[in-house]
Protein backbone atom coordinates (compact mmCIF):
# COMPACT_ATOMS: atom_id res chain seq x y z
CA UNK A 1 0.00 0.00 0.00
CA UNK A 2 2.75 2.57 1.30
CA UNK A 3 4.60 1.69 -2.61
CA UNK A 4 0.98 2.28 -4.29
CA UNK A 5 0.86 5.98 -1.87
CA UNK A 6 4.33 6.88 -3.40
CA UNK A 7 3.64 5.80 -6.82
CA UNK A 8 0.27 8.00 -7.01
CA UNK A 9 2.43 10.88 -5.41
CA UNK A 10 5.23 10.91 -7.90
CA UNK A 11 2.69 10.35 -10.78
CA UNK A 12 0.37 13.71 -9.33
CA UNK A 13 3.92 15.22 -9.11
CA UNK A 14 4.70 14.86 -12.73
CA UNK A 15 0.97 15.55 -14.24
CA UNK A 16 1.67 19.08 -12.19
CA UNK A 17 5.14 19.71 -13.27
CA UNK A 18 3.80 18.57 -17.33
CA UNK A 19 0.91 20.92 -16.47
CA UNK A 20 3.27 24.41 -15.67
CA UNK A 21 6.14 23.64 -18.53
CA UNK A 22 3.12 23.89 -20.90
CA UNK A 23 1.59 26.73 -19.16
CA UNK A 24 5.09 28.59 -19.18
CA UNK A 25 5.54 27.55 -23.02
CA UNK A 26 1.94 28.15 -23.97
CA UNK A 27 2.23 31.34 -26.34
CA UNK A 28 0.08 34.43 -25.49
CA UNK A 29 -2.68 35.11 -27.29
CA UNK A 30 -2.35 37.10 -30.82
CA UNK A 31 -3.69 40.90 -29.82
CA UNK A 32 -6.75 41.56 -32.19
CA UNK A 33 -8.00 44.84 -30.55
CA UNK A 34 -7.08 47.68 -30.23
CA UNK A 35 -8.77 49.78 -27.49
CA UNK A 36 -8.46 53.59 -27.41
CA UNK A 37 -9.42 56.10 -24.78
CA UNK A 38 -10.03 60.01 -25.18
CA UNK A 39 -10.52 61.98 -22.43
CA UNK A 40 -10.28 66.31 -21.64
CA UNK A 41 -9.06 66.01 -18.07
CA UNK A 42 -9.05 70.22 -17.96
CA UNK A 43 -5.39 69.48 -15.71
CA UNK A 44 -7.18 66.73 -13.37
CA UNK A 45 -9.73 69.81 -12.37
CA UNK A 46 -13.17 68.18 -11.54
CA UNK A 47 -16.66 69.77 -11.51
CA UNK A 48 -16.60 70.07 -7.67
CA UNK A 49 -13.12 72.56 -7.97
CA UNK A 50 -11.10 69.40 -7.06
CA UNK A 51 -7.53 68.54 -8.89
CA UNK A 52 -7.41 64.84 -8.30
CA UNK A 53 -5.33 62.72 -10.57
CA UNK A 54 -6.02 59.25 -9.16
CA UNK A 55 -9.90 60.53 -9.71
CA UNK A 56 -9.46 60.40 -13.29
CA UNK A 57 -7.21 57.12 -12.92
CA UNK A 58 -10.29 55.38 -11.33
CA UNK A 59 -12.38 56.75 -14.07
CA UNK A 60 -9.69 55.55 -17.08
CA UNK A 61 -8.37 52.49 -15.13
CA UNK A 62 -11.77 49.86 -15.78
CA UNK A 63 -11.76 50.86 -19.84
CA UNK A 64 -8.50 49.04 -19.85
CA UNK A 65 -7.22 50.85 -22.93
CA UNK A 66 -4.34 50.22 -24.64
CA UNK A 67 -3.77 53.69 -25.77
CA UNK A 68 -5.13 56.68 -23.78
CA UNK A 69 -5.02 60.71 -25.47
CA UNK A 70 -5.41 62.94 -22.54
CA UNK A 71 -5.94 66.86 -23.32
CA UNK A 72 -5.12 69.75 -21.06
CA UNK A 73 -2.31 68.25 -19.36
CA UNK A 74 -0.23 70.37 -16.86
CA UNK A 75 3.43 69.36 -16.19
CA UNK A 76 5.15 71.51 -13.27
CA UNK A 77 2.41 74.15 -13.69
CA UNK A 78 1.73 76.19 -10.72
CA UNK A 79 -1.97 76.16 -10.40
CA UNK A 80 -1.70 71.80 -10.09
CA UNK A 81 0.76 72.22 -7.41
CA UNK A 82 4.01 71.45 -10.00
CA UNK A 83 2.78 68.09 -10.85
CA UNK A 84 3.72 66.40 -14.11
CA UNK A 85 0.74 65.03 -14.52
CA UNK A 86 1.44 62.85 -17.91
CA UNK A 87 4.26 61.02 -15.36
CA UNK A 88 1.79 60.66 -12.71
CA UNK A 89 -1.24 59.39 -14.45
CA UNK A 90 1.41 56.93 -16.75
CA UNK A 91 2.84 55.51 -13.00
CA UNK A 92 -0.79 55.21 -11.54
CA UNK A 93 -2.29 53.49 -14.46
CA UNK A 94 1.20 51.42 -15.13
CA UNK A 95 1.35 52.72 -18.82
CA UNK A 96 4.31 54.59 -20.91
CA UNK A 97 3.56 58.41 -20.63
CA UNK A 98 4.51 61.07 -23.49
CA UNK A 99 3.83 64.53 -23.22
CA UNK A 100 3.55 67.00 -26.02
CA UNK A 101 3.33 70.79 -25.21
CA UNK A 102 1.55 73.76 -26.47
CA UNK A 103 2.90 76.36 -24.48
CA UNK A 104 5.14 77.50 -20.86
CA UNK A 105 2.46 78.70 -18.27
CA UNK A 106 2.95 78.97 -14.91
CA UNK A 107 6.32 78.08 -14.65
CA UNK A 108 5.84 74.62 -16.19
CA UNK A 109 4.03 73.55 -19.66
CA UNK A 110 0.48 73.12 -21.12
CA UNK A 111 -0.45 70.36 -23.58
CA UNK A 112 -1.59 66.93 -23.96
CA UNK A 113 -0.28 63.82 -23.28
CA UNK A 114 -0.92 60.05 -24.60
CA UNK A 115 -0.29 56.70 -22.14
CA UNK A 116 -0.03 53.51 -23.52
CA UNK A 117 1.15 49.99 -22.75
CA UNK A 118 2.19 49.17 -26.48
CA UNK A 119 5.87 48.96 -27.60
CA UNK A 120 6.07 52.30 -29.36
CA UNK A 121 8.33 53.16 -31.98
CA UNK A 122 8.26 56.81 -32.20
CA UNK A 123 6.71 60.06 -31.04
CA UNK A 124 6.07 63.07 -32.60
CA UNK A 125 4.72 66.79 -31.70
CA UNK A 126 3.47 68.32 -34.44
CA UNK A 127 3.10 72.26 -34.19
CA UNK A 128 0.42 73.26 -35.46
CA UNK A 129 -1.12 77.12 -36.63
CA UNK A 130 -1.55 79.10 -33.77
CA UNK A 131 -4.64 80.57 -32.63
CA UNK A 132 -6.01 82.34 -29.57
CA UNK A 133 -3.12 79.70 -27.73
CA UNK A 134 -0.28 77.68 -29.26
CA UNK A 135 -1.57 74.21 -30.32
CA UNK A 136 -0.15 70.67 -31.34
CA UNK A 137 -1.16 67.29 -32.16
CA UNK A 138 0.48 64.63 -30.54
CA UNK A 139 1.64 61.32 -32.53
CA UNK A 140 2.82 57.85 -30.73
CA UNK A 141 3.34 54.92 -33.14
CA UNK A 142 2.61 51.65 -31.47
CA UNK A 143 3.17 48.20 -32.55
CA UNK A 144 -0.80 46.55 -32.62
CA UNK A 145 -2.34 44.00 -33.58
CA UNK A 146 -1.31 40.31 -34.42
CA UNK A 147 1.06 41.46 -36.10
CA UNK A 148 2.34 44.30 -34.07
CA UNK A 149 1.69 46.02 -36.99
CA UNK A 150 2.68 50.50 -36.53
CA UNK A 151 -0.91 52.60 -36.12
CA UNK A 152 -0.52 56.16 -35.13
CA UNK A 153 -2.68 57.19 -32.70
CA UNK A 154 -3.07 60.84 -32.28
CA UNK A 155 -4.21 62.86 -29.63
CA UNK A 156 -5.50 66.49 -30.20
CA UNK A 157 -6.92 69.31 -28.78
CA UNK A 158 -7.93 72.28 -31.67
CA UNK A 159 -9.04 75.42 -30.47
CA UNK A 160 -10.67 78.48 -30.75
CA UNK A 161 -12.57 79.99 -33.09
CA UNK A 162 -13.88 78.18 -36.35
CA UNK A 163 -11.16 79.43 -38.26
CA UNK A 164 -8.54 78.31 -36.52
CA UNK A 165 -9.87 74.84 -35.64
CA UNK A 166 -10.34 74.82 -39.48
CA UNK A 167 -6.28 76.03 -40.08
CA UNK A 168 -5.55 72.87 -37.61
CA UNK A 169 -7.09 70.29 -38.62
CA UNK A 170 -5.99 71.19 -42.49
CA UNK A 171 -2.52 71.19 -41.21
CA UNK A 172 -2.85 67.84 -39.31
CA UNK A 173 -4.26 66.25 -42.22
CA UNK A 174 -1.18 67.20 -44.40
CA UNK A 175 1.08 66.08 -41.73
CA UNK A 176 -0.26 62.82 -42.11
CA UNK A 177 -1.43 62.11 -45.23
CA UNK A 178 1.98 60.64 -46.33
CA UNK A 179 2.12 57.57 -43.71
CA UNK A 180 1.54 54.38 -45.10
CA UNK A 181 -0.23 52.16 -41.96
CA UNK A 182 -3.50 53.39 -39.90
CA UNK A 183 -4.08 56.21 -38.01
CA UNK A 184 -6.51 56.44 -35.09
CA UNK A 185 -7.34 60.34 -34.28
CA UNK A 186 -8.88 61.07 -30.66
CA UNK A 187 -9.99 64.36 -28.69
CA UNK A 188 -11.50 67.31 -28.48
CA UNK A 189 -12.62 68.73 -31.80
CA UNK A 190 -13.95 71.59 -29.84
CA UNK A 191 -16.53 70.96 -32.98
CA UNK A 192 -19.48 69.71 -34.07
CA UNK A 193 -20.60 67.46 -36.76
CA UNK A 194 -21.88 69.26 -40.02
CA UNK A 195 -19.95 71.99 -39.14
CA UNK A 196 -17.04 73.61 -41.41
CA UNK A 197 -13.95 71.55 -39.18
CA UNK A 198 -15.01 67.95 -39.45
CA UNK A 199 -16.89 68.61 -43.67
CA UNK A 200 -13.00 69.18 -43.63
CA UNK A 201 -11.48 66.03 -42.28
CA UNK A 202 -14.46 64.18 -44.03
CA UNK A 203 -13.01 65.82 -47.66
CA UNK A 204 -9.05 64.67 -46.49
CA UNK A 205 -11.10 60.88 -46.11
CA UNK A 206 -11.07 60.63 -42.40
CA UNK A 207 -14.08 58.64 -40.89
CA UNK A 208 -15.83 59.42 -37.92
CA UNK A 209 -16.75 56.85 -35.39
CA UNK A 210 -20.44 56.99 -34.95
CA UNK A 211 -21.06 56.50 -31.03
CA UNK A 212 -23.01 53.45 -29.73
CA UNK A 213 -26.03 55.36 -27.48
CA UNK A 214 -25.95 58.95 -26.54
CA UNK A 215 -23.29 61.19 -28.29
CA UNK A 216 -22.76 64.02 -26.18
CA UNK A 217 -19.42 64.30 -23.99
CA UNK A 218 -19.51 68.28 -22.75
CA UNK A 219 -20.41 69.78 -19.96
CA UNK A 220 -20.15 66.14 -18.27
CA UNK A 221 -22.88 67.09 -15.69
CA UNK A 222 -25.23 67.91 -18.38
CA UNK A 223 -23.95 67.11 -21.61
CA UNK A 224 -25.48 68.75 -24.61
CA UNK A 225 -22.70 68.80 -27.12
CA UNK A 226 -20.67 66.30 -28.99
CA UNK A 227 -17.24 67.58 -29.21
CA UNK A 228 -15.23 64.85 -28.84
CA UNK A 229 -14.80 62.10 -31.72
CA UNK A 230 -12.49 59.83 -32.48
CA UNK A 231 -11.52 59.29 -36.50
CA UNK A 232 -9.84 56.78 -38.72
CA UNK A 233 -7.41 56.63 -41.20
CA UNK A 234 -7.76 54.60 -43.58
CA UNK A 235 -11.34 53.43 -42.21
CA UNK A 236 -10.47 50.15 -43.82
CA UNK A 237 -7.71 49.59 -41.76
CA UNK A 238 -10.30 48.42 -38.70
CA UNK A 239 -13.40 47.02 -37.82
CA UNK A 240 -15.18 48.95 -35.44
CA UNK A 241 -16.39 46.63 -32.40
CA UNK A 242 -18.00 49.58 -30.22
CA UNK A 243 -17.82 53.60 -29.40
CA UNK A 244 -19.22 54.69 -26.80
CA UNK A 245 -19.22 57.54 -24.03
CA UNK A 246 -18.37 56.51 -20.33
CA UNK A 247 -20.72 58.15 -17.99
CA UNK A 248 -19.04 59.96 -15.77
CA UNK A 249 -19.80 63.82 -14.68
CA UNK A 250 -17.84 64.85 -11.95
CA UNK A 251 -13.78 64.07 -12.66
CA UNK A 252 -13.71 66.88 -15.35
CA UNK A 253 -15.91 69.31 -17.53
CA UNK A 254 -15.63 66.50 -20.56
CA UNK A 255 -16.90 62.81 -20.17
CA UNK A 256 -14.49 60.11 -21.28
CA UNK A 257 -14.86 57.85 -24.86
CA UNK A 258 -13.32 54.09 -25.61
CA UNK A 259 -13.00 52.70 -28.98
CA UNK A 260 -12.62 49.25 -29.25
CA UNK A 261 -11.38 48.41 -32.87
CA UNK A 262 -10.27 45.09 -34.58
CA UNK A 263 -7.43 45.20 -36.62
CA UNK A 264 -7.31 43.37 -39.96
Amino acid sequence: MRGDRLTMRATCHLFLMLACLLTATAPLPAQTTLRVAAYNVRHGLGMDSVIDLERIASVLRPLDADVITLQEIDEGVERSDRVRQATELGTLLGMSAHFGDFMPYQGGEYGMAILTRLPVSSVTNHRLPDGEEPRTALEVKVAAGPDGDPVSVVGIHFYRTPEERLAQAEMLSEFLADLEHPVVLAGDFNSRRGDVVLQSLLQANWFVVDKDGPANTFPSDSPAREIDFVMLRPGSAFEVVEHRVIEESVASDHRPMLVVLRIW
